[in-house]
């Protein structure tokens, strides 16, 4: 599991499960028949909050007097350390993430789950009524509120994989809390519900992570089966190629960490406008973003409407960070961005054991090279005269333009109007 200091809480009450009781609530065939519910329901739910509000709902049929529930888990997001499924009785199930942050990982210290890994232990339980687990805010809110009976298990995943393992808590309201039997039930069902999970958890782990890496669009193809080299196709798609100004000078002047910081504040901006717009960032290429936005064959104007408009976004709000920034005394960092609109190849390109799903073509060359006119022209956004022609919005032409490695003189066009 992990290693953390133990903190000075108050101990769960003793509740020892006699192998005797073990075996006799094993043998009941409603512990079965929920293992088996459980094994179904590894193999084809897609939340983990299935599980715990389906399993609550039959041992409250079996006369469990559950009110509240919940499943814990880590995560390996990049945006949050772990996530937990909140049961309560004849109310919804709901699913809450905890992002990562000194907070959210002193709030976690201050939980029971905690207390349990601090000490390698894998069961605990606190008497409410009693007026036990009152060091820890949430089992205070809980007793106040009418608890009388909590108690978790834990439960621990193979040690090769970042997941490692659940939280299982149940929570009665009954003035006798749970019975010893009942007790010997849930320690019968957690190593299935343990398997569940984690076949839930594995599978959502591997879609959100593959998202990450590489975009919803692409990561979908890619577990839909589209993994060997060479499949993909010829899509027709408006490009957006975004390179941050002058960047190489800066690694002159600021140390890595804060160079890394900087990308990240403006790759952020630039996808958050791209994401909103249906456009996906297929690469980040040192200073620079390359994302598409596929066209339909019948209205190729809406994805060039849906690229230029995630281009003015994110120039309006390059501009909001580096005036936040340069008040601060951090430099200006300005971007320039380049819209096309032609023909790529979108699928897998590279090594036999090393893969990348992208897009290469005539038109991702052609964009690259003329983001290099930006500088020349002193414009931040430049348009070829495909991706002009398309979008319905006045342009105005700048000139026709050679392009290193491109036979095909360019024809550059800028925004018409004031202010463009």
């Amino acid at each position: 599991m992990v290693d953390v200091q133990r903190p000075r809480w108050s101990s769960p009450s003793i509740c020892p499960i006699s192998d005797d009781r073990l075996r006799r609530s094993c043998g009941d065939s409603k512990i079965n028949d929920h293992i088996q519910w459980l094994i179904e329901q590894g193999i084809t739910s897609e939340h983990i909050g299935d599980l715990v509000a389906g399993l609550c709902d039959r041992l409250i049929a079996d006369g469990f007097p559950i009110w509240r529930a919940s499943i814990t888990m880590p995560s390996i997001h990049p945006m949050y350390r772990g996530v937990s499924a909140n049961f309560i009785r004849g109310g919804a199930t709901v699913l809450e993430n905890a992002a990562h942050g000194s907070v959210e990982e002193r709030n976690f210290e201050k939980t029971p789950i905690f207390y349990l890994l601090s000490r390698g232990e894998r069961t605990g339980r606190w008497i409410l009524a009693k007026g036990e687990g009152f060091d820890y805010p949430q089992l205070k809110e809980f007793a106040l509120a009418g608890g009388t009976d909590h108690v978790v298990s834990l439960f621990e995943f193979p040690k090769e994989v970042a997941l490692r393992g659940l939280g299982f808590s149940l929570t009665s309201d009954a003035p006798g809390g749970f019975s010893d039997d009942q007790l010997a039930t849930v320690k019968a069902l957690v190593p299935a519900l343990g398997l569940a999970a984690y076949r839930v958890a594995a599978s959502k782990t591997a879609t959100d992570i593959l998202a990450v890496y590489t975009g919803a669009r692409t990561s979908a193809r890619i577990l839909a089966g589209e993994t060997q080299r060479g499949t993909g196709g010829s899509i027709n798609a408006a490009i957006l190629l975004a390179d941050l100004r002058n960047f190489t000078a800066l690694t002159e002047v600021y140390q890595p960490g804060e160079i890394v910081g900087f990308l990240n504040e403006h790759f952020e901006l630039i996808d958050r406008h791209v994401e909103e717009n249906s456009g996906e960032i297929l690469k980040f290429m040192g200073d620079s973003v390359l994302a598409i936005f596929p066209t339909d064959a019948d209205d190729p104007q809406k994805a060039c409407m849906a690229a230029l408009a995630s281009a003015k976004n994110l120039l309006k709000a390059n501009e909001a960070l580096n005036r936040e920034r340069t008040q601060n005394g951090g430099p200006d960092i300005g971007v320039d961005v380049v819209l096309h609109l032609g023909e790529v190849f979108y699928g897998n390109v590279g090594a036999r054991g090393r893969l990348d799903f992208t897009v290469i073509g005539r038109a991702v060359n052609e964009a690259s090279r003329l983001e290099k006119l930006c500088g020349t022209l002193e414009q931040d956004l430049l348009m070829s005269e495909s991706f002009a022609t398309t979008c319905a919005v006045a342009c105005e032409y700048l000139g026709s333009f050679e392009l290193r490695g491109v036979s095909k003189r360019a024809e550059v066009f800028k925004l018409a109007g004031p202010g463009s």
